[in-house]
């Protein structure tokens, strides 16, 4: 149970955590059932969606694990829906909506959001919201163009738009949506597993309304919300006032080669927390530009990761917290501007808030992680089915070390959260590809008295006649930094081998490539932690007996000289340090 200084109980307090976990139950199953129906591994296997349960007011009841960048603003989506069809009284029981538009959602057309009222004895009482990335929703190339300069170029673009009307398909706006994707089967059962996600939604909110009366539920979510509020203001408040400021870059916006600058000013003033992004770059021609209510989910998971991270999200979260956007920035886009890699810049803002906020919140903080999502994709024809295959991946990369640890090796991005890598087995069973190595990337993680996580090595080979790939790797002019004198880790490389012989790049979008080529990512580490001297000689050893620095490394990095004829006694004392 959540206790605060000054909370004052309007409802039993039993009560009220029985109805807080039957809400995050609700949203777990949720995201079951659309996992379980779903059509496209990037859902079913990669999770790349995200749930809600909200209320009459489009505030947050209940979410399950996923993406924090969706979960953030899928309230905004609900509130953008029901001003555009003119308020709540419009809504009717078995409606659905549907939208993806990027400057009304924030993120990129893929990510398709669905929405669906939720009524209690014909009484609005909340709304049900999931959000799933569609592999393929129109744009001039398959998945996305990594070089789009219009959003145009990028696929369909649908404001919120009906299509269910008091329980009956509207055949005709579903037809159209789905017959844009160049998979239109594997459109429709996506869609069709969002709308079931809903109904799910629907069913377990009413059954707990059912179970403890609407007047109960309600007092039970005012306190709910209450407790949020003041955990806020309570943990900001134990922030020294000021104004704390860092800068950042992104190497590029794909299109041009000059630098992406991030700036970001947070002040605290009592229980108040204001980010000002005032500086940062204007929208960009490339694919680096973002919705403000994208924006606004990326501020609320660097404040999640420093403030209150071990307790849920809620609708009485971020009461105190102001954020500053000027118009038409990569942070405030606006139409025409492409918004395909809206994440890039928002990994890169996360990273910076902690930053600023390090000196003051050194024990809450870690350094920077690798920052992007370092997507592969890889469209074609298979050879041996004769039909289109579209591979979409993200890969892993290493997190910034903090005070009391290393930093996770192999994890997916801030902006990800619970996104799965593609299992290998099932990689090389559904598309014409192969993957040679998949490991650690030894040394890339920034030294420190904690470490960086490392990064990965994956290498793919092409098994089809040829395919078109395209690459967006980043963060390798200012990689993962380290804090408190800590290192920084390893940037992103991609080397790709052919006939041709050997090419090294970072984003490239449709490149050909042919059967026998290969692929070879290796992504960053997370930085260090700490003056490097600072880590005991005993965990710089179990390093390099575990293969993630080398002999070099050890010495250069940390001072510590390892005797290679005393390799089978540490390896035995390792060992037996792990059995403990």
């Amino acid at each position: 149970m959540i206790n605060t200084k000054s909370a004052t109980f309007l409802e039993n307090p039993i009560t009220t955590e029985i109805i807080r976990n039957a809400l995050i139950s609700a949203a777990e199953e949720m995201n079951e059932s659309l996992a379980r129906s779903s059509f496209s591994p990037i859902i079913y296997e990669m999770k790349d969606c995200s749930v809600g349960i909200y209320n009459e007011n489009a505030e947050l009841l209940g979410q399950s694990s996923g993406l924090p960048m969706f979960l953030g603003n899928l309230d905004v989506c609900i509130i953008e829906t029901t001003r555009f069809i003119g308020g709540n009284k419009h809504y009717k029981p078995g409606d659905i909506y549907i939208m993806n538009d990027s400057y009304l959602a924030g993120s990129h057309l893929n990510d398709i959001t669905v929405i669906s009222p939720i009524f209690f004895e014909k009484e609005l009482v909340g709304f049900s919201a999931t959000r799933a990335h569609w592999l393929d929703i129109g744009a001039k190339d398959p998945g996305y163009p990594m070089d789009a300069t219009e959003i145009y170029q990028e696929g369909v673009r649908i404001p919120p738009t009906k299509i269910y009307d008091g329980g009956e398909p509207r055949k005709d706006i579903i037809n159209l949506i789905t017959i844009n994707s160049r998979m239109t089967k594997d459109a429709l059962g996506d869609l069709n597993a969002q709308i079931a996600a809903c109904r799910t939604g629907e069913k377990r909110l009413n059954d707990i309304i059912n179970k403890h009366g609407l007047k109960t539920f309600r007092r039970s979510i005012k306190d709910i919300f209450m407790q949020s509020e003041l955990l806020d203001k309570e943990q900001i408040s134990s922030i020294p006032d000021g104004i704390y400021e860092e800068v950042g870059y992104l190497d590029n916006d794909g299109v041009t080669d000059e630098p992406v600058l991030v700036k970001v000013t947070v002040t605290i003033k009592g229980e108040h927390l204001k980010i000002d992004l005032t500086g940062s770059s204007e929208q960009r021609q490339g694919m680096t530009n973002c919705g403000q209510p994208q924006t606004v989910s990326a501020c609320r998971v660097a404040f999640k990761h420093l403030i209150g991270p071990n307790s849920p999200v809620t609708g009485g979260n971020f009461k105190t917290m102001d954020i500053v956007v000027p118009k038409r920035t990569i942070f405030s886009a606006e139409e025409p501007a492409a918004c395909g890699w809206y994440f890039t810049s928002l990994g890169l803002l996360i990273d910076l808030i902690i930053k600023a906020l390090s000196p003051v919140l050194k024990e809450q903080s870690a350094a920077a992680h690798y920052g992007d999502s370092m997507v592969i994709t890889v469209a074609g024809q298979d050879d041996k089915t004769k039909s289109s295959f579209l591979y979409v991946e993200p890969t892993a990369g290493g997190w910034g070390a903090f005070s009391e640890n290393d930093g996770q090796s192999g994890l997916i991005n801030n902006s990800n959260g619970d996104f799965k890598n593609l299992p290998v087995e099932v990689l090389e069973g559904k598309y014409p590809l192969k993957v040679n190595s998949y490991g650690l990337r030894k040394n890339s993680g920034g030294a420190g008295k904690t470490r960086g996580g490392l990064g990965v090595i994956r290498e793919y080979e092409i098994r089809s006649e040829s395919a078109n790939l395209s690459l967006w790797f980043e963060r390798s002019l200012d990689p993962a930094w380290g804090i408190f004198e800590g290192n920084t880790g390893y940037p992103p490389k991609v080397t790709i081998e052919s006939s041709q012989g050997q090419e090294q790049i970072l984003k490239v979008n449709s490149k050909l490539v042919q059967r026998g080529d290969f692929v070879r990512v290796e992504t960053g580490g997370g930085g260090g932690f700490g003056h490097p001297f600072t880590r005991l000689p005993e965990l710089v050893l179990e390093d390099y007996l575990d293969g993630y620095i080398d002999i070099d490394t050890a010495l250069v990095e940390y001072g510590v000289v390892i005797d290679i004829n005393l390799q089978e006694v540490n390896q035995q004392k390792t060992k037996e340090y792990r059995n403990k």
